[in-house]
C-alpha cells in the first residue's frame, strides 16, 4: 500500500551538499526533508582540505565554530617536482576579512557537524527513489517515488545526490565523463605522533602525483592520483588490503619517505581507489540545472577533479547561495531560477581549473603533450597561473543567509 507524504522542499542525499543545504533553509525558515539512501550518515572520503570560501560558508550556515578549534590551520604548501628535485613554496594567505584561514578536516565531523543542526526527523534514511514525476498546472509539484513503496510529494526538489545522481538525470544533464586519472585516498593513524609541521607536502611525478595532508598531531590525509589504466576497474572493487598491496607495489617507488611512512600507517578501514569524473564545463553553461522547482546541488550539479581541492567547498557555496535566493524570491521556481544563474558561471570555472591544474600537475597526458605540460608546470603554472586563478577561487565570498521573517 502506497504512504503519501507532503513536504515543502525535499533533499535528496545527505552529504555535504544535501545536508548544508538543510540547514541552510533552516536558517531562511524554509522546512525540509532529507531523503538519503544508506542506513546512516555516509563518510565516503576520509577528510578534506577547506579553504577560505568553504569556511565563510560554514560561517554562514553557523557552524564553523564547531570545527574550528579541533583542526589547526594549514599556512603553506611545499610542492616537490620529482624530475627537477626543486621545491615551490605555496602560501595559503590570508585575506583582509581575517579569515580562518585553510584546515583539513574528517570528512564524517563535518557531516555530524550539519546534522547537529537540524531536528532528528529531519534526515529520512534507507529511503531509495525509484522515478520522479511533476506535475504541471498553477500549483506545480514534483512526486518522488521510493522503493518501499512510500509517495512523496514536495514544493521544490533538490538533488545533492552525487556524481550519478537521480535528480540530474531527470533534468537531463548529461552524465560526468571519466576525467582519464584516479585517485587512491586515506588516513594515516600515528599513535606517537607524525613529526611532521602542519604544511601540505605535495609530489609530483611523470604521470602520477602525491602528497600528505596534517589533520592534526597524529593523523594525515594521504593521496596518489595517476593516469588511468586497466588495473583501475579490478582497484575499484578491491579490498583496502588488496588497494595498499598494489599501491605498496607499483606506485610508492619514485616518492618521498614521507608519503611512503604515511602508506605504511594507513588506516584500511578509510582507503579507497576511484576514477576521477566530472561534468564537463560547457555541459553546466549550456544544460539546464533548473527545471521548474527541480534543481541540484553539489556533485549532484558539478562533479569535478580534486586537484585545487574545491568540491566540498563549492558544495557549501551551492547551500548557502540556494538557501539565500529561496529566501529572497517572491516565488520558490524563481528562487531556483536565480540560484541557478548565479552558480553556472561560477562551479563551470572551479570545474574547468581543476582539471587543468590535475592535468599540469601530473605532467600531461601520455604521449607528445607529457613534455610539454612538464615544461609548463615547471617555470610558469606556480609561478604565474596557480597563484592568480586558484586563490580568486578559494578567496570567493559565496555571502550570507537572511534570517527566517
Amino acid at each position: 500500500m502506497e504512504k503519501y507524504h507532503e513536504h515543502e522542499v525535499v533533499i535528496v542525499g545527505a552529504g555535504i551538499a544535501g545536508l548544508a543545504t538543510a540547514v541552510a533553509l533552516k536558517i531562511v525558515g524554509l522546512p525540509s526533508l532529507v531523503l538519503e539512501r544508506s542506513p546512516e550518515l555516509r563518510a565516503a572520503g576520509a577528510a578534506l582540505t577547506l579553504f577560505p570560501n568553504a569556511w565563510r560558508a560554514l560561517e554562514a550556515l553557523r557552524v564553523a565554530h564547531k570545527l574550528i578549534p579541533l583542526y589547526p590551520a594549514v599556512n603553506t604548501a611545499r610542492v616537490t617536482d620529482l624530475s627537477s628535485g626543486s621545491t615551490k613554496v605555496v602560501p595559503f594567505n590570508k585575506t583582509e576579512r581575517g579569515d580562518t584561514g585553510t584546515r583539513s578536516v574528517h570528512r564524517k565531523a563535518l557531516l555530524q557537524a550539519l546534522a547537529e543542526e537540524l531536528p532528528p526527523d529531519n534526515i529520512r534514511f534507507s529511503s531509495r527513489i525509484v522515478s520522479i514525476d511533476q506535475e504541471q498546472g498553477s500549483s506545480p509539484t514534483t512526486t518522488v517515488h521510493l522503493d518501499d513503496g512510500s509517495v512523496i510529494k514536495a514544493k521544490v526538489l533538490i538533488g545533492c545526490d552525487g556524481v550519478h545522481s537521480v535528480v540530474a538525470r531527470w533534468l537531463g544533464l548529461s552524465p560526468a565523463v571519466d576525467s582519464g586519472r584516479s585517485a587512491i585516498r586515506g588516513l594515516a593513524v600515528f599513535p606517537e605522533g607524525h613529526g611532521l609541521k602542519n604544511e601540505v607536502l605535495q609530489f609530483l611525478g611523470d604521470g602520477k602525483r602525491g602528497g600528505v595532508v596534517p589533520l592534526n598531531n597524529k593523523e594525515l590525509y594521504w593521496f596518489i592520483t595517476r593516469a588511468s589504466d586497466d588495473t583501475d576497474k579490478e582497484m575499484a572493487r578491491a579490498t583496502p588490503e588488496l588497494i595498499m598491496e598494489e599501491v605498496q607495489r607499483h606506485l610508492t617507488e619514485d616518492f618521498p619517505p614521507e608519503l611512503r611512512c604515511a602508506l605504511e600507517h594507513a588506516d584500511a578501514s578509510t582507503v579507497s581507489w576511484a576514477p576521477l569524473l566530472l561534468r564537463v564545463p560547457w555541459d553546466l553553461l549550456l544544460q539546464r540545472t533548473q527545471k521548474g522547482c527541480v534543481t541540484v546541488a553539489g556533485d549532484a550539479m558539478h562533479p569535478m577533479t580534486p586537484e585545487i581541492g574545491q568540491g566540498g567547498c563549492a558544495a557549501l557555496e551551492d547551500a548557502v547561495v540556494l538557501g539565500r535566493c529561496l529566501a529572497r524570491a517572491p516565488l520558490l521556481e524563481a528562487g531556483l531560477e536565480n540560484y541557478a544563474r548565479e552558480r553556472r558561471w561560477r562551479v563551470a570555472g572551479i570545474v574547468a581549473a581543476a582539471y587543468l591544474s590535475g592535468w599540469v600537475q601530473q605532467g600531461g597526458s601520455n604521449g607528445l603533450w607529457r613534455p610539454v605540460a612538464k615544461w609548463f608546470r615547471q617555470t610558469v603554472y606556480y609561478q604565474y597561473v596557480h597563484p592568480r586563478i586558484v586563490a580568486a577561487i578559494r578567496g570567493y565570498d559565496c555571502g550570507d543567509l537572511p534570517p527566517a521573517e
